[in-house]
């Protein structure tokens, strides 16, 4: 499964630097928390389905969609849609906590899916930057770089 993971981004890995902002990502914006939001052209429905065939095209496991809204509604809280969409691919995530494992506090992947309050839809993760920076994480410059291609690709799905 992940030799096959290599070869649909090694194209990528080549044509992009680890910065969330190479041209390759998109309308990616970090306000400098640590977050990346990219727009979806898309519903929150289809954005979800996008996503979810990007990332079984790639091989990836898909772990878990929480579907923050039906929770909220089951608590009586209006939320306008919302989806943690959970993932990742453990021969490259592992190589994180192999190095803190304390980073496993933000692997596998997490993707939010929402409506903003204007009605358009949103994606966000954590820049991946931020996060060997977070956890002090020095020695896998190369998997972060491949983590931060395989995140544009798959938001690229509904861009």
């Amino acid at each position: 499964m992940f030799p096959n993971f290599l070869k649909h981004f090694s194209a990528l890995v080549i044509a992009c630097t680890v910065s969330v902002s190479c041209a390759a990502l998109g309308n990616a914006a970090n306000d400098g928390n640590g977050v990346v939001v990219v727009d979806s052209v898309y519903s929150v429905d289809e954005t979800i389905a996008r996503v979810k065939k990007d990332i079984a095209d790639k091989g990836i496991m898909f772990f878990m969609d929480v579907d923050q809204a039906k929770l909220a509604a089951d608590a009586d809280i209006v939320l306008k849609p919302s989806h943690l969409l959970i993932f990742g691919n453990p021969p490259l995530g592992i190589q994180f906590l192999t190095s803190n494992p304390v980073s496993g506090l933000d692997w596998p992947v997490r993707l939010l899916v929402f409506e903003d309050a204007d009605g358009s839809v949103k994606m966000a993760y954590n820049d991946f930057t931020w996060v060997a920076h977070r956890h002090g994480i020095t020695d896998r410059d190369e998997q972060f770089k491949m983590a931060t291609m395989v995140i544009g690709s798959i938001t690229s799905a509904a861009r």
